[in-house]
C-alpha cells in the first residue's frame, strides 16, 4: 500500500502543472523571418528565462504595438531572441525589452546587440528588463547600471506612490505632470545608478509608500534613467508589473516619448 501511495503521489507531482512564471529556459538559435519591408521600426522583445510577467506581457505589447503605429513606425514583436543578429536589427532604430528577463541572449546574439548599440541604435527597457536575472557584464553595465535587490511583497506588494522628476524638462517626461501617483510593485537596487553614470529622470518617494527597511534607498530611490555613456539613446524604466499601468495617461506618455526619443 505504501508503495501504491507512493507512485500516486509521484505521478501527481509529474503531472502537476509548471508555474507559468517560472518557463522553461529556452536559447533561441533560428531567427525569424521578419515582415518585408520594415525601416527604422520598433522591435518589441518579451522573451522571458528568468520570472515571465504573464500578467502585463500580452496587453503591455499590445500598448507598445499602438504606440509605435501612433508614431508612424513599424513594430513587430516577438519572443525569439535569435532576431539579435546584425542583418536584421539593421532593420530597426529601437528595441523595446518588454519584462525580457533571465540571460536570453547567447554571446553572439549579445555581441549583436551591442553593435546595434553601439552604431546609434536605441534601447527602452522595461521592468523586468532590469532584474537581477541579468547577468552578463555588458547588459549589466549598459542598460541598467545597478542591482535589482527586491521589491515589497505580502499585502504591500502593489502600492500607491508618488513618481517624483528629477529631469523635468527631459523629453521622455514631456507633457507628464509630476508628482505622478502610480500603482505599482516597487523596484529596489543596491546602488543609485548616478554613481554608474547614468542620468536619473526620475524616483519614487519613499515617504508616499512602505518599501520595509531592507528596501529603502533613502533620500533618492531612482525608478526611470538614461545612460549617456552610449552612442545611442538607452532608457529603463522599473515600472510596469500590472497591465493596468499601461493604460494611465502618464505612463503611456511616457513610453511614447521614450519609444521617440530613443528611436531619433
Amino acid at each position: 500500500m505504501l508503495k501504491t501511495l507512493t507512485m500516486i503521489a509521484m505521478l501527481a507531482v509529474a503531472q502537476a502543472p509548471s508555474d507559468p512564471h517560472l518557463p522553461a529556459k529556452v536559447i533561441d538559435s533560428v531567427a525569424p523571418t521578419l515582415p518585408a519591408g520594415i525601416t527604422r521600426g520598433v522591435l518589441i522583445v518579451s522573451k522571458t528565462n528568468g520570472w515571465r510577467h504573464i500578467e502585463h506581457i500580452p496587453h503591455s505589447n499590445a500598448v507598445l504595438t499602438d504606440i509605435a503605429k501612433r508614431l508612424g513606425r513599424t513594430s513587430y514583436t516577438t519572443e525569439n531572441a535569435a532576431v539579435f543578429n546584425d542583418d536584421q536589427l539593421r532593420h530597426f532604430s529601437v528595441v523595446v525589452l518588454n519584462s525580457a528577463s533571465g540571460d536570453f541572449l547567447t554571446p553572439e546574439q549579445q555581441a549583436a546587440f551591442a553593435r546595434f548599440v553601439a552604431r546609434g541604435g536605441g534601447v527602452v527597457a522595461l521592468h523586468a528588463a532590469g532584474d537581477d536575472s541579468h547577468k552578463a557584464p555588458w547588459y549589466a553595465d549598459t542598460i541598467i547600471g545597478t542591482t535589482f535587490i527586491g521589491h515589497p511583497n505580502g499585502p504591500d506588494h502593489i502600492q500607491n506612490a508618488h513618481v517624483i522628476a528629477t529631469r523635468p524638462r527631459h523629453p521622455i517626461l514631456a507633457g507628464v505632470t509630476m508628482p505622478w501617483l502610480a500603482r505599482d510593485e516597487w523596484y529596489s537596487f543596491d546602488r543609485n545608478p548616478a554613481t554608474r553614470g547614468m542620468t536619473v529622470l526620475a524616483e519614487v518617494d519613499e515617504a508616499s509608500y512602505r518599501p520595509g527597511e531592507k528596501l529603502r534607498m533613502g533620500t533618492n530611490h531612482p525608478v526611470m534613467w538614461i545612460n549617456p555613456r552610449t552612442k545611442d539613446r538607452v532608457f529603463y524604466s522599473a515600472l510596469g508589473h500590472e497591465p493596468q499601468l499601461y493604460d494611465d495617461a502618464a505612463y503611456r506618455r511616457i513610453l511614447t516619448n521614450a519609444i521617440r526619443w530613443a528611436a531619433r
